[in-house]
């Protein structure tokens, strides 16, 4: 474990803001957009008192903020933005370029719910809206997570058998604005920890010319595509190792989801980013009444641990999925489905949530009553919701 940390308080947009300065990124393209206007306002005093060496990008709008960033990390430095909710559905297009060209981009990306109607506060549509765009996305629990998860970001983004962007979520208000207490490394330790970014290419090389971005048809479109599954392939492994190594320096550890009580469990909660934390409380509750209840908190949505996942479920009676963003049409949320997915062919009852959207609070009687209908056996298939005024 690293020897010199310090524990301070910070929000959660200032906790990424003080993992990105540790890593002192060559470029950063910067555009504001609540809540995560913040995160880079922090950044941007970094770059102006001289605390890190950045070329900070001040653009438009952000679909230029991710323009810039391609181009940045395409030149072979180490490339940053940060973005939330309409923000992140305008760099859509940019987005797979991104991954299609292969650049290891890190965003930090503080969720907020799609317009329309207009809301500021927190959901996941954001975020899914862009889960088939070729990111690597790792969610957050809370503020000491964001800052880890940002740290392991680069590792994870930069690895020569994945090359592929990552965004690192944390919700919008809930985590990007409480303050929380948290460990940071030293300096030097989060430096070391991250390394020397070492471009696989650049465009800037006169004496290793290379083409980028160039029209690409029938002829070998379909093949690129596959190299980048490929490298989505090999992230898992990637993952792991930087989890096991950040175990090492920090005691903290992380790999692709959390298992809360759940070994002995016969009824289990699958959720993401900071609902999990009020879903232990109401386990450990159900717990001290005899209840044997658990909970999973995934962190790594892209790529889904499906394997993984199934395998840790596959002695539950019922499991109910939580999501906080809605996939229209569809027979439940996005983490419903991949849920689903991963345990075909198996008979245990998996039930669809939709909580919090625009918002709205996760209150703990929310997973009780989850958890109730999977104790009486009411888990079916349509999908419910909790909170909702009906």
């Amino acid at each position: 474990m690293a020897k010199e940390t310090a524990r301070i308080a910070l929000t959660g947009n200032e906790a990424v803001a003080e993992a990105l300065r540790q890593v002192n990124p060559d470029v950063a393209a910067v555009f504001p957009i609540t809540p995560q206007t913040e995160l880079m306002h922090r950044f941007a005093e970094f770059v102006n008192d001289g605390k890190v060496d950045t070329e900070l990008i001040a653009v438009e709008s952000e679909h230029s903020a991710m323009s810039a960033t391609v181009g940045a990390s395409a030149s072979g430095v180490r490339a940053i933005t940060a973005t939330s909710a309409n923000g992140l559905a305008l760099m859509w297009e940019v987005l797979y370029i991104a991954s299609g060209l292969r650049l290891p981009i890190v965003m930090p990306v503080v969720n907020r719910a799609l317009s329309g109607p207009l809301n500021i506060h927190c959901d996941h549509s954001d975020s899914m809206g862009a889960r088939d765009a070729g990111w690597i996305q790792i969610f957050s629990e809370n503020t000491q997570e964001a800052y880890d998860n940002t740290l392991q970001a680069f590792r994870i983004a930069e690895h020569k058998d994945v090359m592929l962007p990552t965004m690192i979520t944390l919700d919008g208000f809930i985590i990007s604005h409480t303050t929380e207490v948290l460990e940071i490394l030293d300096d030097e330790a989060a430096r070391r920890f991250v390394g020397e970014f070492t471009p696989l290419f650049t465009l800037l090389d006169p004496n290793q010319p290379i083409t980028m971005g160039a029209l690409d048809l029938q002829d070998y479109y379909f093949e690129h595509k596959r190299q980048q599954v490929e490298g989505m392939y090999n992230a898992p492994r990637v993952i792991e190792q930087v989890g096991k190594e950040f175990l090492e320096l920090t005691g903290r550890e992380y790999s692709f989801f959390e298992k809360y009580r759940l070994d002995d469990a016969e009824c289990a909660i699958i959720v993401m980013g900071s609902a999990a934390g009020t879903t232990k409380e109401v386990v450990d509750t159900l717990r001290e009444r005899g209840t044997r209840a658990g909970m999973i908190k995934l962190r790594v949505f892209r790529p889904f641990p499906y394997e993984q996942l199934a395998q840790a479920l596959s002695h539950l009676k019922s499991v109910a999925v939580l999501d906080r963003s809605i996939s229209f049409g569809a027979q439940g949320g996005p983490l419903y489905l991949e849920t689903k997915a991963a345990m075909y062919g198996k008979t245990i009852p998996i039930c669809s949530y939709i909580y919090g959207l625009g918002g709205r609070d996760f209150m703990p009687a929310m997973a009780e009553s989850a958890f109730n209908d999977l104790f009486e056996g009411k888990c079916d298939q349509q999908m419910k919701y909790l909170g909702l005024r009906e």
